[in-house]
C-alpha cells in the first residue's frame, strides 16, 4: 500500500511538472510570436520619423527628432488624403449593400422552412471556396460589358458580393440561436417579418452583426487586386493601390520618411477599429461558436 501511495505521488508530481513546463512553453512561443508581429509595427511608427538619412544609415535607432513633414508630404504630395477618402467611401458603401443584404438572407435561411432552403445553404457555403481573385477575369467582362468600371459603387459592389458567402455562413450560427418564442410573440402582436427582423431579431444578433462588420472592414479597407483592376482613374484609387504607386515613386524620389508615414496613416484606422471593438469581437466569436 505504501509503494501504490509513492508511485501514485510521483506521478502527480511528473504530471504537474510536465504541465508547468508545458505552459511555459506555451507562454514562451506566444511571446516569441507577439513580438513578430509587434516590432514590425513599432518600427514603421519610429521609420515614419525619421530623415531619409537616418533610414539608411541608421535604420534600428531611434529617429533623432520627430519629422512631422513627413506626415504632411504622404498626406499632401502623395495624395494619401485622396486615397483614404475614397476607401472610407468605398468600405462604408460595401459595409451598407453586405449589411442590406446579408441579414435578411441569413434570416430566411436560419429561421424559415421552405423547399430548396437546404440547397440555397449550401450555395453560400460552397461560396467560401470562391475568392474575387480567382474569378476576377469574367468579372472585369461582364463589367466592362456593362459599363460599370472606374466607378467606386460598383466596386463597393462586387466587394459586398464576395463577403456574402462568409457573412451569411457567420450569421446564420447567431441567428439559429434566438428562440423562435420571441418571432411568435412578435407575430402575436401584430409585426410582420420585416417587423420581427428589424424589432426583434436584429437587436437580439448584435454581436453577430458586429463580428461580421469587423470582419467586413479588414476585408474591404486592405483589398487590392479587385481595386487595382476595376479603378483606373488615379483620384478615385483607394489606399491600398495608392500606396503601391507611392512606393514605386518615393523608391526613386528617395523620400523613404512620408513612404513610411504613408503606411502609418493606412494602419491607423485598422488599430483604432480593432481596438475599440476588439472586446465585442472576442465575445461575438465566443458566442456563434458555442450557440452556431
Amino acid at each position: 500500500m505504501q509503494f501504490t501511495a509513492a508511485s501514485s505521488g510521483t506521478a502527480h508530481t511528473n504530471t504537474s511538472l510536465k504541465s508547468r513546463i508545458g505552459r511555459l512553453l506555451l507562454r514562451v512561443i506566444l511571446l516569441a510570436q507577439s513580438l513578430f508581429v509587434i516590432y514590425p509595427l513599432v518600427w514603421n511608427v519610429l521609420a515614419s520619423f525619421k530623415t531619409n538619412k537616418e533610414v539608411l544609415l541608421s535604420p534600428w535607432s531611434l529617429p533623432g527628432s520627430l519629422n512631422w513633414d513627413n506626415f504632411v508630404r504622404a498626406f499632401t504630395t502623395a495624395k494619401m488624403g485622396d486615397y483614404m477618402f475614397n476607401s472610407v467611401m468605398v468600405v462604408a458603401l460595401s459595409m451598407a449593400i453586405t449589411l442590406a443584404v446579408v441579414v435578411p438572407t441569413a434570416y430566411v435561411l436560419a429561421r424559415m422552412k421552405f423547399p430548396g432552403r437546404k440547397f440555397l445553404t449550401n450555395v453560400y457555403m460552397a461560396g467560401l471556396f470562391i475568392q474575387g481573385v480567382y474569378v476576377v477575369v469574367p468579372i472585369f467582362l461582364v463589367m466592362n460589358d456593362l459599363h460599370m468600371l472606374d466607378n467606386r459603387f460598383w466596386l463597393s459592389a462586387v466587394y459586398a458580393a464576395g463577403s456574402m458567402a462568409f457573412s451569411v455562413y457567420l450569421l446564420i450560427g447567431f441567428l439559429k440561436s434566438i428562440p423562435r418564442e420571441y418571432e411568435e410573440a412578435a407575430m402575436i402582436d401584430g409585426c410582420g417579418y420585416f417587423g420581427t427582423l428589424f424589432r426583434i431579431i436584429v437587436p437580439m444578433a448584435r454581436p453577430g452583426i458586429i463580428t461580421v462588420v469587423i470582419f467586413s472592414f479588414f476585408d474591404f479597407w486592405n483589398e487590392y487586386v479587385l481595386a487595382m483592376t476595376f479603378i483606373s482613374s488615379e483620384h478615385k484609387k483607394t489606399i491600398p493601390v495608392g500606396l503601391s504607386n507611392l512606393f514605386e515613386i518615393q523608391r526613386y524620389a528617395t523620400d523613404w520618411g512620408s513612404l513610411f508615414a504613408g503606411l502609418v496613416l493606412v494602419l491607423i484606422p485598422t488599430i483604432v477599429v480593432y481596438s475599440l471593438l476588439q472586446k465585442k469581437l472576442t465575445e461575438g466569436m465566443m458566442l456563434g461558436g458555442l450557440k452556431g
